[in-house]
């Protein structure tokens, strides 16, 4: 199988919710922003999601939505409250049952998700808001989907998306 998997921590986040718990967080306007870049960055690469699953959490939804929108992805967003809260254990066990194609992109939270990803290729980054990483997995199928099965392609942040950017001279 020649699949990848790409990771991203929700954006910059509220506080506070202004009503509801910690799950009710919407995203701060610089969040929203790089949401947006994270979608336009992976777009320009040619590497549009056929999938992408997500925390029910509003942060993560609103990310995936808003990157989703600015990269013009094809794939929904598919929402699973399970992520919410779920361990690298778990995010695996959710990759394997339900990756399918070429390229998947998971939408959560801290520690969990560089957490998976030390599972999946043995270090584990620092892992800021809206940052992305593509792992190339080495299984077969995603239903193989287990610890040292990925090899970390690359991993960028907010700052490095935006640094990439065409400047336009005024």
């Amino acid at each position: 199988m020649t699949a990848s998997l790409y990771v991203l921590r929700h954006a910059k986040a509220e506080v506070q919710a202004l009503s509801g718990g910690d799950h009710e967080r919407d995203l701060r306007r610089r969040g929203r922003r790089a949401a947006k870049d994270v979608g336009r960055f992976l777009a320009s690469l040619g590497e549009t999601p056929e999938r992408i699953l997500c925390s029910s959490a509003v942060r993560a939804r609103a990310t995936a939505e808003l990157a989703r929108e600015s990269g013009a992805f094809a794939a929904e967003v598919e929402l699973f409250p399970k992520i919410y809260g779920a361990g690298p254990a778990a995010l695996l066990t959710l990759l394997a049952e339900h990756g399918r194609g070429e390229r998947v992109l998971l939408v959560g939270h801290e520690p969990a998700l560089s957490q998976l990803i030390g599972a999946l290729v043995g270090a584990e980054p620092e892992f800021p808001p809206a940052a992305l990483v593509r792992i190339d997995l080495l299984c077969e199928r995603w239903s193989e989907l287990a610890p040292e099965t990925g090899r970390l392609v690359w991993l960028v942040t907010p700052e490095l998306v935006v640094a990439r950017r065409p400047r336009t001279r005024a």
